[in-house]
């Protein structure tokens, strides 16, 4: 696996060093590993955050919401899009308490490339 770390701008390189998975609270990144799986699937924020979402992976991925293909369930994580490899982007501020799912729009039945963002 590959580090859930990076920076907000689009075009930016992930920064954090590989081999590992940032895990537990506070943790508002989620990397799209070369192996082709989302680190950490599920995560937990507070209201009003941001998440991050980093392609460390060799092929592009298109991030939405669930369910697909309406992805209307939490429009915040729709800002995130297409990542091509070595992008990042964040998603809209996430103000309401939910639980939010996210799957990549080409791949949506690959669970790998599924997960939860928790908002308290």
């Amino acid at each position: 696996m590959f580090a859930c770390g990076g920076s907000s701008d689009s075009t930016s390189s992930p920064t954090a060093p590989s081999g590992t998975c940032t895990t537990g609270s506070n943790v508002t990144t989620i990397v799209i590993t070369s192996s082709g799986a989302v680190c950490p699937a599920n995560i937990t924020v507070a209201r009003g955050a941001q998440v991050t979402f980093v392609n460390q992976d060799k092929i592009g991925h298109d991030m939405f919401s669930d369910p697909h293909p309406d992805h209307n369930d939490c429009p915040e994580i729709n800002q995130v899009g297409h990542l091509e490899p070595g992008q990042s982007r964040q998603t809209g501020n996430l103000v309401i308490a939910r639980v939010c799912g996210y799957h990549d729009h080409v791949l949506f039945t690959n669970t790998a490339l599924q997960g939860k963002i928790t908002i308290q």
